[in-house]
């Protein structure tokens, strides 16, 4: 009934062009006139493939009609791709955020990306498509029935056919800022946002609303209301913040919050945002809870697209825009098909910023009109309960296209007082009568012009003693720079001048430089202040600006403004981000003391009138390769310079002039110019001998730096003489900055052959310079950060379970988490201490490191996670942190089987022929697990059945794999076939006697596995180790004496240990030396 206004001609013509490219792309796309529908698989959603399936496909099956209508042999087609977050912890959209991504890797990997992709409908997960800085560069247009967040606003790839949620915080905007027959200008409103449970519409919606950068927010006093217990306590109390509530949801949750919120005013008003429910049009008599209630929602629609048509399936306004868009993406591609079919080219119209902006059709879901960014424009309808009816009636319509709010009833009947809307602030009752007021006035007045005549008082002292003010920092004002923060900066922590890096801050929202006053305690004479508060006045474009003085306990500093490109003389001396072919060119040279030149004139012609200190590490650059004089107007605080920028008569005679700066500036300029050291010379190399020289020039000779005119251009010559004026001897021959600013300004026009040059040019092309130069350094540095990264992702991906790492990079957190049933093994490398003993340093770590290898490397063949080494300790769990059913028992038995498989066939490489023990131990039950820590966070366990899989190991035998009654009682829910033997009953500390047994094979599987030692002594296992040790490295050696020579991890091996030693080695030894095969 309320249409937007129409858009004749434009939106037909702009959808033209924009189908005239997607054809392009559909003809040379493989295969041809493809898309791609990609929805969640969840039936709790509108949206859900299951609902929009159908549909689509009844879309497709009307365009092949019309396709074979108008004599065309081409079929529009659809793919669908679906995902089921059910295996995921969080449910529906909060789990889409990378769904969407690896669909369209697949299809690009498959080749059928096609021409355009319909859905995803969630925020989450069509922000991974359309966000050009997240770098996704194999995104297609993404038609979009949702996708409501502002995260997805102005995106070009990105076409919305619902309404987002930047269209209805600003139609809330126009109402509550629109002064209407029936309402006042409100300000004030409350924003309720549930907990939990709120549907995707409804969570973006409110969130809109909440974002302090938004419009509501900035243009609304709102507060947010969040929760059932924050919204009673605001609306039950007679101090309300306001009288307006706004929440979405539907007409049963309105009335259930009514309910639990009980009686409250009769001045409330809740604005109800339920968009996608049509039941306001088709049941029209309202509820009494609804009779104080506002709804929003779209107009009414009979989701039928002709009087021939017809669909039967689930139908809602998700289904009819994915449908609405499937047919009309069809009419386009044919439309453009005949159009060059009859040699007709599509009008010249200025491209969008979406492919689809600016345009309008019709289908089951009513009229489409879309703005230039492709999002839906939509008349809303705002209703209300009539009091004299008892019906819904609508009360203005708001045309999202024209922000514009159109009344329909000026005189509605609604429920509130006078039939008006209430005002947003609630009535105060303590309101001043007459009297009062009027007292209340005069008091103001009087007060008013008692502080007037003091403000001409004190203005009149002021005058007096402005002079001797100056402004001093309070120093809680001074924090840390924020080094976040972004600019145009090359290796910037290299050019940071150690001292001034200390003393780098912010005030006042500005990165400072708090530079030391060594010689003051901030006791500042008359004198001082007065120059003080003359450089707080000076504010021009190539002086820094000073802000003032703070004292800390460690001394008074000043604060200045922070260039944080450094001083020009480390500008000159980088010469890999500044090389002279591309950037630090004649041109740029020149501008540099064009810089320089001004900022002197400036200083020169104010109150300061002279620098004293001018030398190239007192100028600087700021983020916009502008050149700021720094470190000047302190001459009653710092001393004056003497060093070779000094002019000679200030070096004969201490005291600064301006024909003094103009020397200094000289000498800056002919280090600009040759990018070689402060007063470069073949002559002298040490800075005291040149002070010197310059100083007491010999005969009528005077000392300066070299500089060759041989071979300069005209404009260089020009240039050179400048600077030779400069540096004269005599001090009255040299230029002052206004004509040195005049000469440099007429050489840099002449480099262009220009008359004049703004500033604005001038900077410009310094800046486009110096992108060229960045461009390359950043690719450089971009390749090398990548490469990092991902060295970096690989050794995370080895020290910690990769769900661990990705939970870990994305919200700096794990949650601990705990596992029903996990299986645990434990294993120690028997006499270990005894191989130790008779061991270096040296051979302890390879035969670990090589042992440990070996493990490392079967594990790859098994779902296990290996927890840690310590010592010769060796942990591994399986069903954790990735649950895997009843296989975690399965798969470490296997393990262990394989483990000890090879360790029948180590050797030793440092003690040939001795043989390698291991006990293993084995038990299943329930886990906790999580990070510990943050630095070196390791992936821990707890709980019980850790501590009694450590007792299975401790209390097992070598080469032996001890298993607990659990773990038996799993495997043999297996089709796995173990073997095993009943060891009987074994004491476990802590937990008592307990039945366990030892694995010792499969049924049918081939194990090579080891003979186990027959000693079941522990003490005669470790002594019986030790001999025949002794014996091999006896043997090994020269003797006796060399092998007790040998810097093993023992302080020394006496003699009385050895002395004992048995000749004949024990029945096991013999198998374990003498016949390998016995392991085999």
């Amino acid at each position: 009934m309320y249409n937007l206004h129409s858009l004749p001609y434009l939106g037909v013509l702009l959808m033209a062009a924009a189908a005239n490219n997607l054809l392009d792309k559909c003809i040379s796309s493989n295969p041809k006139y493809t898309m791609n529908v990609v929805l969640l698989e969840d039936n709790n959603y509108e949206w859900s493939l299951q609902f929009v399936k159908p549909a689509v496909e009844q879309a497709i099956e009307k365009d092949r009609q019309e396709n074979i209508n108008h004599g065309l042999n081409i079929f529009l087609r659809a793919n669908f791709s679906g995902f089921n977050t059910s295996v995921y912890n969080r449910q529906g959209c909060g789990s889409s955020a990378c769904e969407g991504v690896a669909i369209l890797n697949t299809l690009h990997e498959k080749g059928e990306v096609g021409c355009i992709m319909l859905g995803p409908s969630c925020t989450f997960g069509t922000f991974q498509l359309v966000d050009d800085d997240i770098g996704f560069s194999r995104s297609i247009p993404i038609i979009s029935a949702g996708s409501f967040g502002l995260s997805c606003d102005y995106k070009p790839k990105l076409t919305r056919i619902l309404p987002p949620a930047r269209k209805i915080s600003d139609l809330l905007v126009n109402f509550m800022k629109k002064k209407l027959p029936f309402k006042d200008i409100w300000n004030n409103v409350y924003v309720y946002k549930k907990s939990s449970n709120a549907t995707e519409d409804c969570f973006w919606y409110i969130n809109a609303m909440e974002a302090p950068s938004a419009s509501f927010a900035t243009n609304t006093k709102r507060k947010m209301l969040r929760g059932e217990k924050e919204l009673k306590q605001a609306l039950t109390t007679n101090a309300r913040y306001s009288n307006i509530v706004i929440l979405c949801g539907g007409v049963d949750e309105i009335v259930s919050v009514k309910e639990k919120l009980g009686h409250v005013h009769e001045d409330i008003i809740f604005v109800l945002l339920d968009l996608y429910n049509p039941q306001y049009y088709t049941n029209t008599t309202s509820s009494e809870g609804m009779q104080n209630v506002m709804v929003i929602t779209l107009p009414q629609r009979n989701y039928s697209y002709d009087s021939n048509s017809s669909y039967n399936g689930t139908i809602n306004d998700y289904v009819a825009g994915y449908h609405d868009w499937a047919l009309h993406f069809g009419k386009m591609l044919r439309e453009t098909l005949l159009n060059r079919r009859h040699n007709k080219e599509s009008s010249g119209v200025p491209p969008t910023i979406n492919p689809f902006g600016n345009s309008s059709f019709y289908g089951m879901g009513g009229h489409y009109v879309l703005d230039e960014y492709g999002d839906r424009d939509v008349n809303f309808s705002m209703i209300y309960t009539s009091t004299d009816t008892g019906t819904y009636e609508i009360l203005c319509v708001f045309d999202t296209s024209r922000n514009a709010t159109i009344v329909i009833n000026s005189q509605p009947a609604l429920p509130w007082k006078g039939g008006h809307l209430p005002m947003d602030e609630p009535e105060n009752p303590n309101v001043l009568n007459l009297q009062e007021v009027i007292l209340i006035v005069l008091s103001v007045s009087v007060v008013v012009v008692t502080a007037i005549a003091l403000i001409f008082y004190r203005q009149n002292r002021k005058e007096l003693l402005i002079q001797k003010k100056w402004s001093h920092i309070d120093p809680h004002l001074i924090g840390p720079l924020n080094e976040k923060e972004v600019s145009l900066k090359i290796d910037d922590d290299k050019r940071r001048d150690s001292t001034y890096y200390t003393h780098r801050g912010c005030y006042d929202k500005k990165p400072v430089i708090l530079k030391e006053l060594k010689h003051t305690d901030g006791d500042f004479t008359e004198d001082q202040r007065i120059e003080l508060n003359t450089l707080l006045r000076i504010d021009y474009y190539n002086l820094t600006k000073f802000y003032g003085t703070v004292k800390f306990e460690y001394g008074v500093f000043g604060v200045f403004e922070l260039c944080q490109r450094g001083s020009l003389r480390y500008i000159l001396n980088d010469r890999i981000s500044y090389p002279d072919d591309t950037f630090m060119d004649m041109e740029f040279k020149i501008s540099v003391m064009y810089d320089i030149a001004k900022g002197m004139s400036y200083l020169h012609s104010s109150n300061i009138a002279v620098h004293g200190r001018l030398k190239s590490t007192n100028c600087v650059v700021d983020n916009r390769m502008v050149v700021k004089i720094t470190d000047f107007g302190w001459h009653t605080i710092l001393k004056p310079g003497r060093d070779i920028w000094t002019a000679p008569e200030h070096l004969r005679k201490d005291g600064v002039s301006q024909k003094g700066d103009v020397y200094s500036y000289a000498i800056i300029a002919h280090e600009i110019v040759i990018r070689r050291a402060p007063f470069y010379t073949h002559y002298c190399s040490d800075p005291t001998e040149k002070i010197q020289r310059v100083q007491y020039p010999s005969g009528m000779s005077i000392f300066r730096p070299d500089l060759n005119f041989d071979g300069a251009s005209e404009r260089e010559i020009e240039l050179y003489m400048l600077i030779k004026n400069c540096w004269d001897e005599d001090p009255e021959r040299r230029p002052d900055f206004k004509k040195i600013e005049l000469t440099l300004g007429k050489i840099f026009s002449n480099l262009h052959n220009q008359a004049t040059e703004t500033y604005m040019d001038n900077l410009i092309r310094r800046l486009q310079m110096y992108s060229r130069t960045l461009e390359r350094l950043v690719e450089e540095r971009t390749s090398l950060y990548k490469a990092e990264r991902d060295r970096a992702d690989r050794l995370n991906f080895m020290l910690l379970p990769g769900q661990v790492v990705r939970s870990l990079k994305e919200t700096g957190k794990v949650e601990p988490e705990l596992f029903e049933e996990v299986t645990i093994y434990f294993s120690d490398i028997v006499g270990f201490t005894t191989l130790c003993h008779y061991s270096t340093p040296m051979e302890v770590v390879d035969m670990l490191n090589e042992i440990y290898k070996n493990f490392d490397s079967i594990l790859d063949h098994h779902d296990v996670y290996k927890v840690e080494t310590i010592g010769d300790a060796y942990m591994v769990a399986s069903g954790l942190p990735k649950r895997n059913g009843n296989r975690h028992a399965l798969d470490i038995a296997h393990m262990a089987l394989d483990i000890l498989s090879f360790v029948g066939t180590f050797e030793l490489q440092h003690m040939p022929g001795i043989p390698l023990w291991i006990r293993i131990g084995v038990h299943s039950g329930p886990c906790a697990a999580g990070v510990v820590g943050k630095k070196m966070p390791r992936y821990c366990l707890f709980g019980d059945t850790v501590n009694t899989a450590s007792r299975m190991e401790s209390t097992g035998l070598p080469l032996r794999i001890h298993v607990s009654q659990s773990t038996i009682n799993i495997l043999q829910r297996t089709d796995c076939k173990f073997e095993y033997e009943k060891r009987g009953e074994t004491y476990l500390k802590g937990k008592g006697k307990e039945m366990t047994y030892w694995l010792t094979g499969v049924t049918g599987g081939k194990y090579n596995l080891p003979t186990p030692p027959t000693a079941e002594n522990f003490q005669r296992l470790q002594q019986d180790l030790a001999e025949m040790i002794v014996s091999s490295l006896e043997k090994r050696g020269a003797g006796r004496k060399s092998f007790e020579n040998r810097n093993t991890l023992s302080t020394k091996v006496g003699q009385r240990e050895t002395a004992s030693l048995r000749t004949d080695s024990p029945e096991y030894f013999h198998l374990a030396v003498a016949d390998r095969s016995t392991y085999l």
